[in-house]
């Protein structure tokens, strides 16, 4: 599986760089090395879940890849907006990473990566890193249980109403995003893997699965897939233990590690 990643400091879409990458900004395949993926024909039928104001998916003309990319911009409320913005709000038991750390308001807000059309499960699992490691539905980015150096809790506090902050760069999720999904079975975005992640409960059987492996996924049909199998992620139904969190209960989004590889 090839999987390239790279923070943008602007949008601009190029349809023929589905494939560009650098040395400086990729993230490995895994140890995988198979190129020969089975083509689609089209979209999985989940993108058309995505805020089609933030973020852009492009099929490759073979059909083995997917590019997707974002403005990093979220369409809901948060106090990370700036305060003359309509979706600013006031949350006082937020303390904000800066002060003067906005929305909109810094670099390296957008991101794109590239990913197989097909999910390779047969390879290794990889850990995830620091930094991106997908994209919501809202355009925001995923990210895993860890700040900086260290563990989760030591940020918890700066985490607005949707599981997210921002500090400089991104906005991002590291729990449960509330906007998008409590506790049902919404679709929340798509992982550097090329797996896709529900809320806790799952779409075949209405309720919260009980049969998922480490990273939160398992196979079975989803609202997306046609009465078909598949295999996907969910936020696993684990409280989170952050104290100075202002919105309790809190569920870590993803902590990996990535299966799709």
């Amino acid at each position: 599986m090839k999987i390239y990643f790279k923070p943008l400091t602007y949008i601009t879409i190029f349809a023929f760089a589905l494939f560009a990458c650098s040395s400086d900004d990729s993230v490995s395949d895994g140890g995988n090395g198979d190129d020969d993926d089975v083509g689609v024909t089209e979209l999985h039928a989940a993108f058309a879940a995505f805020n089609s104001d933030a973020v852009t998916a492009i099929l490759s003309d073979d059909g083995t890849e997917v590019y997707i990319e974002t403005t990093g911009f979220p369409n809901h409320t948060s106090i990370y907006w700036e305060t003359d913005n309509a979706l600013y709000i006031d949350e006082p038991g937020v303390t904000k990473t800066t002060q003067d750390t906005y929305i909109g308001g810094g670099q390296g807000e957008a991101a794109s990566f590239t990913v197989d059309a097909t999910p390779d499960l047969t390879g290794a699992t990889v850990t995830t890193q620091l930094n991106t490691i997908g994209i919501a539905v809202s355009g925001a980015s995923i990210f895993n249980d860890q700040e900086g150096m260290g563990d989760l809790d030591q940020a918890a506090g700066s985490l607005d109403w949707a599981g997210a902050h921002k500090g400089p760069g991104v906005y991002h999720y590291h729990l449960e995003p509330t906007p998008i999904t409590s506790d049902d079975d919404s679709l929340v975005g798509i992982l550097l893997d090329g797996v896709f992640i529900y809320g806790r409960q799952c779409s075949s059987t209405g309720t919260n699965p009980t049969d998922l492996d480490a990273s939160g996924g398992h196979t079975s049909t989803t609202q997306y897939t046609d009465g078909a199998e598949e295999y996907h992620y969910h936020i696993i139904n684990e409280v989170y233990p952050a104290g100075n969190y202002a919105y309790a209960p809190a569920y870590v989004l993803f902590a990996g590690p990535f299966q799709g590889y």
